[in-house]
């Protein structure tokens, strides 16, 4: 079976799970996240010790009660996602309580002179996803799976109207810049761990982290503006709001390391705002700074 075939057959299983109502499907994410727990998976495991990275202040309790609030929030933010890949972003978008900062955006594309979103893995980058399809065409960079069912399946449930998925390889920055000088959009996660060599060590929950360089040279060099996007969750149900942002002028500064800094230190104010809705089951610090001596925190 070919990995498009099997890729289909797994959306037709995620549309399965995509008709279950809103309830219940966060009843079954939350007996997910009891089972992460009780079997200490790796994603109980990874959030566990980026917490301990990360809040060093906070004592026992304290970072027991926020891994439980993390796992809960994980487990549902999977499943509301495939509710979401298998329903009209039109219906999803119903979901937005509030819009703050849409007509920014609007603005920023109808310039001409490109713009470039960073969206962290904050709330539902999925719905973000959606929302700024929404608005127009927009070139979103990914790390495609190793898997090539899974690079398949991810073709076809984030490939809407206006979205252009962009492997994150080597052509992809020619392309982007591309899209950019053309005064289009393009989509970046920036707070995934960059390939060795390819990004700048700057602080991030007070730990060093290797950062990606990409964003802030595409927009040095551009001159686009860059606007910070996310869609927080609001309440216990399926409510959310949208936030843009300008980002600060020191996101394109020509210093990298400054450059960096400016980037970690925005995604972690937004993470900040609620830290459960972050993605702290992300290995964020494997890599480690030249002649630090530290190991790899993960063992």
């Amino acid at each position: 079976m070919s990995a498009q075939r099997r890729a289909r057959f797994l959306y037709a299983l995620a549309s399965l799970v995509g008709w279950l109502p809103w309830p219940l499907l966060y009843r079954l994410g939350d007996g997910v996240a009891a089972l992460w727990r009780w079997r200490d998976v790796r994603e109980s495991r990874v959030a566990r010790r980026n917490l301990e990275l990360a809040f060093p202040e906070l004592d026992a309790p304290e970072r027991a009660a926020l891994h439980r609030r993390i796992l809960r929030t994980t487990a549902r933010q999977a499943l509301e996602t495939i509710k979401l890949w298998t329903r009209p972003p039109a219906e999803n978008l119903r979901l937005l309580r509030a819009r703050h900062g849409e007509a920014l955006y609007d603005a920023a594309l109808a310039a001409g002179k490109g713009v470039i979103v960073a969206a962290p893995h904050f709330g539902n980058w999925e719905l973000l996803n959606q929302w700024l399809a929404s608005r127009g065409q927009i070139a979103v960079v990914y790390r495609p799976p190793e898997w090539p069912t899974g690079d398949a399946f991810l073709q076809i449930v984030r490939g809407v109207d206006n979205v252009r998925q962009v492997r994150a390889e080597g052509p992809a920055v020619r392309q982007l810049w591309k899209v950019l000088k053309e005064g289009g959009a393009v989509g970046i996660l920036p707070d995934q761990q960059p390939k060795a060599g390819d990004g700048e060590f700057a602080p991030f929950f007070g730990k060093q982290a290797l950062t990606m360089t990409l964003l802030s040279r595409l927009a040095e060099r551009n001159g686009a503006p860059v606007l910070f996007a996310w869609c927080e969750r609001v309440g216990e149900g399926p409510q959310f709001e949208l936030h843009v942002e300008p980002a600060p002028a020191a996101i394109g500064d020509p210093d990298p390391q400054k450059a960096v800094a400016c980037l970690n230190a925005e995604v972690e104010r937004i993470a900040r705002r609620s830290l459960a809705q972050y993605q702290w089951t992300y290995k964020r610090y494997t890599l480690r700074p030249p002649g630090s001596g530290e190991p790899n925190p993960y063992g």
